[in-house]
């Protein structure tokens, strides 16, 4: 048996948006040798220090949406946890409040946007990226995905929720064009950006501070396919 770990931030509307990442990584090495231990700092820790982050971020505050924040387990076997969640009918109620869901998948590294800079997977499939620029602050930015052709947008956790229709993307700063940790036991504290990902971490907060439900109602297009 294997675990998810959830919570709840009530706002102003019933109207939720959600945060998650991932807490599994890929175990240990059969090779042997001194180090056999795939760490994840980057796959996907860092997209639980985010999602931490911004929960910490809002703890004295009451935002304008609600907001549910998930950790999944079982991300690298399938989708395990993600999947089982989405398809819990008992959550369904929060379900059908979500007005978008924000999938932290490896943001320990600079992307080659720059520092606070993030991609959104699947940009060509929904508005919600232009919707949050719109309100980004300090010179925050969600950019294109710049590997399309890699399909994204449908290989991590966002996608057990794109298949009940909620606008639901990854975002990630990752560079795989020249990426090196991705699956290796050298994905550990070094490959970590503190700097920036503690500036992005602040400036989601801040700019998710100003959404509300007249400036942020993402909607998908009809190049979307949900299953």
């Amino acid at each position: 048996t294997a675990y998810n770990v959830c919570g709840f931030k009530k706002g102003k509307s019933e109207k939720t948006l959600g945060f998650s990442g991932h807490f599994d990584h890929i175990g240990v090495s059969k090779k042997g040798g001194e180090d056999t231990i795939y760490n994840g700092a980057d796959d996907d820790a860092s997209g639980i220090t985010t999602l931490v982050g911004i929960a910490d971020y809002f703890k004295n505050k009451k935002p304008e949406f609600s907001m549910v924040f998930m950790a999944f387990n079982g991300e690298e076997k399938g989708m395990l946890g993600s999947r089982a969640i989405a398809e819990d009918k008992g959550l369904d109620k929060i379900y059908n409040s979500l007005t978008a869901l924000f999938n932290f998948e490896m943001v320990a590294t600079e992307s080659e946007f720059g520092k606070n800079a993030v991609f959104i997977t699947g940009d060509e499939f929904s508005n919600l990226d232009e919707l949050f620029n719109k309100n980004a602050v300090n010179g925050l930015k969600i950019h294109p995905d710049p590997y399309s052709s890699e399909q994204l947008f449908y290989r991590s956790d966002n996608v057990s929720f794109v298949k009940k229709k909620i606008i639901a993307h990854s975002i990630s700063t990752a560079d795989m064009s020249k990426i090196k940790h991705y699956h290796q036991l050298n994905d550990d504290i070094n490959v970590v950006d503190f700097d920036n990902l503690t500036q992005l971490i602040n400036n989601f907060g801040k700019t998710l501070e100003k959404l509300n439900t007249k400036n942020f109602n993402p909607t998908y297009n009809d190049k979307v396919k949900f299953n």
